[in-house]
């Protein structure tokens, strides 16, 4: 297992830090995080707002991508699709588990599981990665 504490220091200044996006576990094929159901992420109904469960599990999938690549490579997020299943109440956490499907050379495709405290599936997302040349 990675540590996270340097991979939580790039993500807390960008848009992941705003959501409260904290990494739990990183490893090459496998990462865990969890997000606070906050009023500022929900729905007017106080349900967990969909745009943030994707950008939750996006944010997981570019990670995993990010601790895959090759020295002059980076990533963007090329294809992403999600099933809602059920909502997660302001006020609770979600925890999520981002699974690498595919790691090539060219893309990757990875599948982040988000559930609620309740252990109840909230949304499967699946992702495609673009592996490209770094800017310089």
């Amino acid at each position: 297992m990675m540590d996270t504490a340097p991979l939580q220091s790039l993500l807390q200044p960008l848009f992941p830090g705003l959501m409260g996006v904290r990494l739990l576990a990183v490893e090459p094929d496998r990462v865990r995080a969890e997000m606070a159901v906050r009023p500022d992420l929900c729905t007017a109904g106080g349900i967990l707002h969909g745009g943030a469960c994707m950008a939750f599990a996006d944010t997981l999938g570019a990670v995993g991508t990010l601790v895959n690549l090759p020295a002059g490579k980076s990533t963007t997020t090329t294809d992403s699709s999600t099933k809602f299943i059920s909502g997660a109440r302001v006020g609770s956490t979600v925890r999520a588990e981002c699974v690498a499907l595919h790691r090539g050379r060219s893309t990757q495709v990875w599948q982040t599981s988000i559930t609620s405290e309740a252990g109840k599936l909230c949304a499967v997302v699946t992702q495609t990665q673009l592996v490209i040349d770094a800017r310089s």
